[in-house]
């Protein structure tokens, strides 16, 4: 049972405390406390119990073999050291999101790769103040005006030429037709 007793605190109070938000740092410190009062009365305990001097007992107690039932009794109490459910759940979790971030990394990289080739092709390309519009057109073909196939009447505005359905009847547009009509 020694062997499995531990020495010091595993947990990194320092760490925890960094990331603890101001609005919660009173309850973290109650936590802390509390849990640092338990380690103590466990560090307090010895890691063996104690030993009984059965001996001295057999010569103060009257009654025959009764010091040697209860050595027999105490002798045979074997207190389990708790069996560890969770460590291999733990580390299954722990191995999923390892998975899970390789698989992030991954795809981050190819997004990346992609960023790095748009950004290849945008240097590649002549400055805007060199470019002429049909330099423009054959770059961007859907930005610029097709005034062919979707003229644009003035205003020009950018529903001009993006979208060609007409807008929809909404109540506000009938109320409008009839106060102009009313004019």
């Amino acid at each position: 049972m020694a062997s499995k007793r531990i020495v010091q605190s595993s947990v990194n109070w320092a760490a925890i405390a960094e990331r603890v938000p101001e609005a919660d740092k009173a309850s973290y410190l109650a936590f802390k406390a509390k849990s640092d009062g338990y380690l103590r009365k466990m560090l307090a305990s010895p890691a063996e119990p104690l030993k009984i001097d059965w001996a001295a007992y057999k010569n103060k107690v009257a009654v025959p073999g009764l010091v040697d039932n209860f050595e027999k009794l105490y002798s045979a109490i074997k207190i389990p050291y708790p069996e560890d459910k969770y460590s291999a759940a733990i580390d299954k979790h722990e191995k999923e999101i390892a998975k899970g971030v390789e698989e992030f990394k991954a795809e981050s990289e190819v997004i990346i790769q992609q960023a790095e080739k748009r950004i290849a092709e945008i240097n590649s390309l002549l400055p805007f103040s060199q470019m002429t519009y049909e330099d423009a057109a054959y770059i961007q073909p859907q930005l610029t005006l097709d005034l062919e196939n979707k003229p644009s009447f003035w205003p020009h505005e950018e529903i001009d030429y993006v979208f060609d359905e007409p807008e929809a009847e909404t109540p506000q547009i009938e109320e409008q037709k009839k106060i102009d009509a009313a004019h």
